[in-house]
C-alpha cells in the first residue's frame, strides 16, 4: 500500500487496493510488452501501452449539435505515475463501455492523445485520450503497485484559505445526511440533491452537496467516512463544497486516512463542539442572515477578527469600475490566475507553469454600494458580477475589444439598482497598508 505518511500535509496520497482482489485475468501484469508511465505520454509518441486502474467511469450520454448527434462516455485511469481522462464516442461506446469496470486494471493502447480541455477535466494532466476504431483495451491481472486512487486531501479548516471555485479533494465523517430534495434547473430538468455534513479532525464542519444518482443512492447510516475527489469549493453561505459530474465519491474507502478519521471520531470526535464553515439559510427567519447597515459594519469594526465575518445588507450599486473589471485567466478548471501573453502568441500561467493557446475571461469587479447611511467599496467575483451586470465575463471581455459603446451601456444600465448582498469582510494587509474587503 502506497501512501504519504506525514499527517496534515497536502502531499498527494496514492492508495493501493487491498490484497486478494479478484480481477478478471485476460493478460498477466508481468507481460513482456513495454509499458509506459502515464506521466510520460505526449501526442508525439506513436506506439505506447499503459497499465492502469479505472478510478471513475461516467454513464453513457447523448450529444447533439450542428454537426450531428451521437453518444459518449468517459473514464479516468491511474497508475504509479499519474492519471488521465479517456473519452469514447459512438462505436467505441458500444465496444468498450461494458468491458470497463471501476477498480479493475487494463492494458490500454492506440488511443489518440491531445491537449486536455480543462473545462471538463480536473485531473492534473496536460493531456487526455480519445479512443478510436484501432484502440485496444485488454483486462489485466491486478497489480498491487497500481494505486486505487490519487488524492490530495485538504483538511476542512483549510478551505477558508483556498480560492473560490478551487477543485478540492476532501475526506470527513458524515455526521448527518439530509434527505434528498429536488430542484428544477433553468432548462426545466429536475435534479436530485442531498447535503452531507462532513467533519474531520480539525473539528471543523462543511456541507458538501451530492447531485443526481449519487444523491439518490447515498446511505449515511452509521456516520460513514466519505471521501470526495474533485469537489468544487464555493463561498455560498461561507464555505461549501459541491460534487461535480467528474467527481468521485467514496464511502468508507479502504485507505489509511479513512482509518485514522474513524478512530479519531469514535474516540473523541463524536463529542466535540465543532464549528461549521457553512451558514445555512433559514426559510422562515432572517436571523442567520446577520443583517447590517454599512455604517454598522464600520462602527463595529467588522473584519478585524482572525477569521472572516459575514453580513447581509440591502444596498444600491452607485458605481462600478469598468477598468480592469475582466481579465484574461488560465483556462484550467481549477485555476483562475491571470495569464501573460508570450512572444510566441501563447498565454502563460505562472501558477500552472504552462502555456495555452487560449484563455478564459474572469470578472474581478470593484463596485461602490450605498444604503441610507453610508457607502462602501466591495470586490465582486465571477458569479456575483455576472448577476449585477447581466452578462457573462466572456461577453463583456469580447465587447470591450469590439464595441466600446455597448460595453459602456452595460455598466450604465447596472448602476442605481438595489440588491440584497451577502458579504464576506476581512481586514487584509498589503505592504504595510490595510483595507477592508
Amino acid at each position: 500500500m502506497k501512501f504519504s505518511p506525514a499527517k496534515g500535509t497536502n502531499s498527494p496520497m496514492k492508495f493501493s487496493p487491498a490484497k486478494g482482489s479478484n480481477s478478471p485475468m485476460k493478460a498477466s501484469s508481468s507481460s513482456p510488452m513495454k509499458v509506459f508511465p502515464i506521466s510520460t505520454l505526449n501526442p508525439y509518441q506513436s506506439k505506447w501501452t499503459i497499465r492502469a486502474r479505472v478510478t471513475n467511469k461516467s454513464n453513457v450520454r447523448q450529444w447533439s449539435n450542428s454537426r450531428g448527434e451521437g453518444k459518449l462516455f468517459s473514464f479516468e485511469v491511474v497508475d504509479e505515475s499519474g492519471e488521465i481522462k479517456i473519452t469514447a464516442f459512438n462505436n467505441e461506446v458500444d465496444k468498450f463501455f461494458s468491458l470497463l469496470e471501476q477498480g479493475k486494471v487494463y492494458y490500454i493502447s492506440k488511443a489518440t492523445l491531445k491537449v486536455a480541455n480543462k473545462q471538463y477535466s480536473t485531473l492534473k494532466n496536460d493531456y487526455e485520450m480519445t479512443l478510436h476504431a484501432h484502440s485496444s483495451i485488454v483486462p489485466c491481472e491486478d497489480n498491487q503497485s497500481i494505486p486505487a486512487m490519487n488524492c490530495n486531501f485538504v483538511q476542512i479548516e483549510e478551505l477558508e484559505n483556498r480560492d473560490k471555485d478551487a477543485i478540492i479533494d476532501v475526506i470527513g465523517i458524515c455526521k448527518k445526511a439530509e434527505d434528498v430534495s429536488r430542484i428544477t434547473t433553468k432548462n426545466s430538468r429536475e435534479v436530485s440533491k442531498r447535503a452531507l455534513h462532513l467533519i474531520d479532525s480539525s473539528c471543523k464542519e462543511v456541507i458538501a452537496t451530492l447531485w443526481g444518482e449519487e444523491a439518490e443512492k447515498f446511505d449515511g447510516s452509521g456516520q460513514p467516512v466519505v471521501a470526495i475527489k474533485g469537489a468544487r469549493l464555493s463561498d455560498f453561505g461561507g464555505r461549501s463544497l459541491s460534487a461535480l459530474f467528474s467527481s468521485t465519491i467514496m464511502v468508507n474507502p479502504d485507505i489509511p486516512e479513512a482509518f485514522r478519521l474513524r478512530a479519531w471520531y469514535d474516540r473523541e470526535g463524536y463529542a466535540v463542539n465543532s464549528q461549521s464553515l457553512t451558514e445555512r439559510r433559514s426559510t422562515n427567519s432572517g436571523s442567520r442572515m446577520n443583517w447590517k447597515t454599512l455604517s454598522d459594519v464600520k462602527n463595529e469594526n467588522m473584519g478585524h477578527e482572525e477569521k472572516a465575518e459575514y453580513f447581509s445588507c440591502l444596498a444600491t450599486v452607485v458605481y462600478m469600475r469598468k477598468e480592469n473589471c475582466v481579465y484574461q485567466a488560465c483556462p484550467s478548471a481549477d485555476c483562475n490566475k491571470k495569464v501573460i501573453i508570450q512572444h510566441n502568441g501563447l498565454y502563460r500561467c505562472e501558477k500552472c507553469n504552462r502555456e495555452f493557446s487560449d484563455f478564459k475571461y474572469r470578472f474581478l469587479l470593484s463596485a461602490n454600494l450605498a444604503d441610507f447611511g453610508d457607502n462602501q467599496w466591495v470586490t465582486c467575483f465571477q458569479e456575483t458580477a455576472e448577476v449585477l451586470l447581466g452578462h457573462s465575463a466572456q461577453t463583456l471581455g469580447q465587447l470591450r475589444e469590439t464595441d466600446e459603446a455597448a460595453f459602456d451601456e452595460v455598466f450604465q444600465k447596472a448602476n442605481f439598482r438595489t440588491h440584497i448582498f451577502k458579504n464576506r469582510v476581512k481586514l487584509e494587509t498589503y505592504n504595510v497598508s490595510s483595507c477592508n474587503q
